[in-house]
């Protein structure tokens, strides 16, 4: 079975902060800094000779920010912080992959993945494809499958030859990799969820016919990069026509000229999407925290907030992100192979990698050394860490370690940063280790867990916020498909007010409005284009007494949301059949209310029937009914 590498991040960073110009002589500069440095209005030439003088090298220059972005020695920030031509000064922070958590190993793309279907032909459907209404817009009356929308992907690259994924139409590496490389593998399974072809094999995306623009923001390593790259790429999205920037990445600390661009390209008409982020509390991380940024949480199959999944009131939507079963490309080849069966194994990370012939041992949960020279021995997960168990296996002169899982399914392991160990460690699902310790210990097993020269076609499930925003971003995607005349603003909207509500009611910081839905959301824009208004009509009581006040309400909206200025004529059939008729203008939230004084004496005592009519210019009309009794004293 084919394999992808799961990177872990590695992040060797400095935390630096920007010393306010009095502070610097007492606490010391910082060796080099990198800032944004604003300039004044008509000082772009004189700020810029400044910061050549003091000896800055060049990153970007921003001219809609009136910003150069520079590292400078840490000696010559306080000069340039005094220049009377420089505004601001502040610090170029940075921004990582939000890093994805892999559910289980690789399955093959003809399998079915626990509440994913088959589609057309064999192909996959997964279930998060399914959760946000996708298939349900793809059959409408007026189907909608992305086309003429472009989304732009800036994440680790794009695997330009996976089997699955359409060809790009465009990108840009900001690094020294190629756009259409993806050694990290994030960027190719966020493509997936947008854009696999509807082709009868792999998966299927949200959006099967969107456009495709890419921005290698990261490297194959997955590294760290900063804000005004990221400013850098959203410009880049605008400058090459894209509607949606699709981003699942963040950092922690904010930045205002970042969340100035993004303000830009919102209101240039483009719509942004950004990961919430892994960490599992209530801090706010950037960029999908800033007004202009569709902030995302990640749930899972059954519609629960993922642990991991941040939460705060910046969250605007939840999407599938717990499962997600999408394209990635598999540098590694890591396999057991014990009396004529080959196990799928995942790579420890950090442990050697080889290949290696030795005889089946079982150690238990290798929480000790052992009587095993020469031996694969078999661990099971738990007790201690991954690194003791392949170190006690290591110093009991055993050949490699084979970890097994203490739950269903297989896990990616690793020895923890800066450790490292002679042997290999592979991991396996615990059904194949358990099935290895009753049934063939003592057998050989030839171990191999080598990198491979070229990328193969795969297919993995990943947690992590980073893979519910391309949900979102697709679904955006294809309602902006169906109506591409609608603004970034009606289709953000489109998507908070179809929502599925979930947690508590209303908005709240672990879901926002809820889970997105296109289909729904697809209505929403019907009935905001050409679709009947809807109404609602109700009394402040049921029952009145003779002489008291009847209040009749009346809602008008389109989709949900309320509409101003709708004409809405109430009219009440009395217990003696005669007719009362009432007029008037919605408010701007849709309502408008009518009054009169129930007397027995002139209409009756019994029942009043209610019917409004509402109509709106352009619109079919809306109705609704209501009764309520009127008692004789």
């Amino acid at each position: 079975m084919r394999k992808n590498i799961l990177v872990k991040l590695l992040v060797t960073g400095i935390v630096m902060t920007l010393l306010l110009a009095a502070a610097i002589p007492a606490m010391g500069a910082p060796e080099k800094v990198r800032i944004f440095v604003e300039f004044a209005p008509g000082a772009q030439g004189q700020v810029q000779q400044s910061l050549a003088n003091a000896g800055a090298q060049f990153h970007y220059t921003f001219e809609e920010l009136k910003s150069f972005v520079v590292t400078l020695p840490g000696q010559a920030l306080e000069g340039i912080a005094k220049n009377p031509n420089v505004v601001s000064i502040e610090e170029d922070v940075l921004r990582f992959p939000v890093e994805p958590i892999a559910a289980e190993a690789a399955v093959e793309p003809t399998a079915l993945w626990q509440d994913d279907l088959n589609y057309d032909g064999g192909e996959i459907l997964p279930w998060g494809v399914q959760a946000v209404q996708a298939p349900q817009v793809w059959d409408a009356t007026d189907p909608s499958t992305g086309a003429g929308v472009k989304v732009c992907i800036v994440d680790t690259g794009y695997y330009a030859d996976h089997e699955d994924l359409p060809e790009a139409i465009g990108g840009t590496a900001q690094l020294d990799e190629p756009y259409t490389v993806d050694g990290y593998g994030h960027g190719s399974h966020v493509a997936g969820t947008i854009a696999a072809l509807d082709n009868q094999i792999g998966v299927i995306g949200v959006s099967p016919d969107v456009d495709l623009y890419i921005i290698k923001f990261f490297g194959n390593d997955g590294l760290a990069t900063h804000a005004s790259d990221l400013v850098a790429a959203a410009y880049t999205c605008r400058d090459n026509g894209a509607d949606i920037i699709s981003m699942s990445l963040s950092g922690p600390t904010p930045n205002g000229k970042e969340r100035r661009a993004f303000d830009d390209v919102y209101a240039a008409g483009l719509l942004s999407v950004g990961a919430a982020s892994n960490d599992g509390i209530d801090e706010y991380h950037y960029p999908a925290s800033y007004e202009s940024v569709i902030s995302v949480a990640a749930l899972d199959a059954d519609e629960v907030v993922a642990d991991f999944s941040q939460f705060n009131d910046a969250v605007e939507l939840a999407a599938p992100g717990v499962g997600v079963l999408s394209t990635v490309p598999n540098w590694e080849n890591n396999t057991v192979t014990v009396d004529g069966v080959v196990y799928s194994a995942n790579h420890v990370e950090y442990s050697a990698r080889t290949s290696v012939s030795g005889n089946l041992a079982d150690g238990g949960r290798c929480t000790a050394t052992g009587a095993w020279a020469g031996l694969v021995v078999l661990c099971e997960r738990g007790d201690i860490s991954f690194y003791d168990k392949v170190m006690n296996v290591q110093n009991s002169g055993g050949v490699a370690a084979l970890i097994y899982n203490n739950e269903p399914g297989n896990f990616y392991g690793t020895l923890g940063d800066g450790n490292t160990s002679e042997i290999m460690g592979l991991s396996l699902s615990q059904e194949d280790g358990q099935f290895l310790v009753t049934n063939k210990l003592e057998y050989n097993a030839d171990l191999v867990g080598t990198l491979l020269e070229a990328p193969e076609d795969d297919y993995q499930a990943w947690d992590g916020t980073s893979m519910a925003t391309p949900h979102v971003s697709a679904v955006a995607a294809l309602l902006w498909s169906a109506y591409p005349n609608a603004t970034n603003a009606e289709i953000r909207e489109a998507m908070t007010a179809t929502a599925r509500d979930l947690g508590d009611l209303g908005r709240d910081v672990y879901y926002g409005y809820g889970l997105v839905q296109a289909y729904d959301a697809l209505q929403y824009l019907s009935a905001g284009s050409s679709g009947p208004l809807a109404a609602n009509v109700y009394t402040d009581k049921l029952v009145y007494s003779d002489r008291e006040i009847v209040t009749i309400n009346a809602q008008v909206f389109l989709g949900i949301k309320g509409i101003e200025g709708a004409d809405v004529t109430a009219a009440v059939t009395t217990a003696d059949g005669d007719l009362l008729t009432f007029s008037g203008q919605t408010d701007v939230n849709g309502d408008v209310a009518f009054t009169f004084k129930a007397m027995t004496n002139r209409f009756g005592a019994g029942q009043y029937q209610v019917e409004v009519t509402a109509s709106y210019p352009g619109y079919a009309d809306g109705t609704a009914e209501a009764v309520f009794v009127v008692n004789k004293k």
